[in-house]
């Protein structure tokens, strides 16, 4: 049976082992360094969860709200574990958090190659928004 928790910073390997294992890229030399997620944790409008199968971490996902949006990120699923609704259950537990915070609307950024993410999102209930392009500044690949 998995259950979900809401993760601390003592987690932080684990969580680098799974986006690893899930093959979602991440930036070690910047954003997902151990000190720039700790500062992220300690946000109130940022909640980080894992799914754990008895000890062992099998999904992850971070859920922001920025005073407008409810944001749902980074959701990565161990691949020996996926096809179980096991997304589902991370998107729903993001989303509970959010509404918490205020967020009506909630969104995701998946990259277009990342074909397990789209099918979540679209079976929890998401449509891609064709209409919006996105764009961003970084002061470094790393960022």
């Amino acid at each position: 049976m998995s259950n979900v928790k809401r993760l601390s910073i003592e987690d932080y390997d684990e969580i680098i082992r799974v986006w690893s294992i899930s093959g979602l890229p991440y930036k070690p030399k910047g954003r997902d360094r151990k000190n720039m997620i700790a500062k992220e944790m300690e946000n109130p409008n940022c909640a980080f969860f894992g799914l754990f199968e008895s000890d062992k971490m099998i999904g992850v996902v971070i859920g922001n709200f920025d005073g407008r949006r409810g944001w749902v990120n980074r959701l990565a699923i161990d691949p020996d574990y996926r096809g179980k609704g096991l997304a589902s259950l991370l998107i729903e537990y993001c989303e509970d958090f959010l509404r918490k915070q205020g967020a009506m609307v909630m969104c995701a950024l998946i990259e277009d190659i990342n074909y397990p993410s789209i099918s979540a999102f679209q079976k929890a209930g998401y449509n891609c928004e064709h209409t919006i392009k996105y764009f961003a500044k970084r002061p470094s690949k790393e960022a």
